[in-house]
């Protein structure tokens, strides 16, 4: 167990000294990158076969003409263009309804939104902003920090188990380390909905459209059995989120956002 611990810890140590600070356009912040943008673009692609694989290209191709011609627009102004962005659409017929009002972004340049969430929207206006918000996470280059991430959680569950033997001291251990894990995924939603704002102004379509999606997916999880609260919860609660873009996309908020008001049809 020691020279596990020990030879993972060297690992993540030459790493970070191998290593220098890049300079992230999207975050306008220098941050330590492990995974180089050759290996990231592999993995993607990778991953890329089983998702499709797994839940099937929608076979309208005009669709998914239409899909790659937004996001290719959205990409154009993105603050990542030294990639291949690849924008589709997925059936996913296997999930859920509500599963498939959703759309995610792999490593290197891959975009998919399901069928169903395409048709959920209800202009390019609308769709432009679910896009920019998976290019949003590309750009900053989440999946690779949290790639990074996870490799420096195993090393602390590895220095927990070394350190002590008291089962319930490791459960905390792994509580805080999962919660320290789930809050950089909030950072990240936070910071693809401010960067989706400013990728659909530079490509010319409507940013308060992105607010009329808010509204929907508030309007949806309303209609949807009430669940516990979780502290793991990994994106910010609908009505925090639009009331961050609300402040993008007319530089204010009212108060009404703050205290989750319900959405009054022709109110802003």
């Amino acid at each position: 167990m020691r020279r596990s611990i020990l030879f993972l810890l060297s690992v993540i140590l030459i790493c970070t000294q191998a290593c220098r600070a890049e300079y992230i356009r999207a975050t306008d912040e220098e941050e330590i990158i492990l995974i180089p943008a050759e290996s990231e673009i592999r993995m993607g692609k990778s991953i890329s076969k089983d998702v499709e694989k797994r839940f099937g290209l929608y076979k309208d191709t005009f669709l998914q003409e239409r899909i790659d011609d937004i996001g290719q627009k959205l990409a154009a102004v993105s603050d990542r263009r030294d990639i291949t962005y690849h924008f589709k659409v997925l059936e996913g017929e296997e999930l859920k309804k509500e599963h498939r009002i959703n759309a995610f972004a792999l490593p290197g340049g891959y975009v998919y939104i399901f069928k169903d969430m395409v048709e959920f929207m209800e202009s390019d206006d609308e769709i432009a902003g679910i896009l920019a918000h998976e290019i949003g996470h590309i750009a900053a280059k989440h999946s690779v920090k949290k790639l990074q991430g996870s490799l420096g959680a195993m090393a602390l569950n590895l220095l927990g188990v070394a350190m002590t033997s008291d089962n319930k001291t490791k459960g905390r251990m792994n509580a805080a380390i999962g919660l320290l894990m789930t809050s950089y995924s909030r950072k990240d939603e936070e910071m693809a909905d401010k960067l989706s704002v400013r990728y659909v102004k530079k490509a010319g379509y409507d940013p308060k459209a992105i607010l009329k999606t808010m509204d929907k997916m508030i309007k949806m999880q309303r209609e949807m059995p009430i669940r516990v609260y979780s502290a793991y919860q990994s994106h910010p609660y609908y009505s925090e989120r639009k009331a961050a873009l609300k402040k993008e996309v007319y530089g204010r908020v009212d108060f009404v956002d703050f205290i989750n008001a319900p959405v009054t049809p022709g109110k802003r």
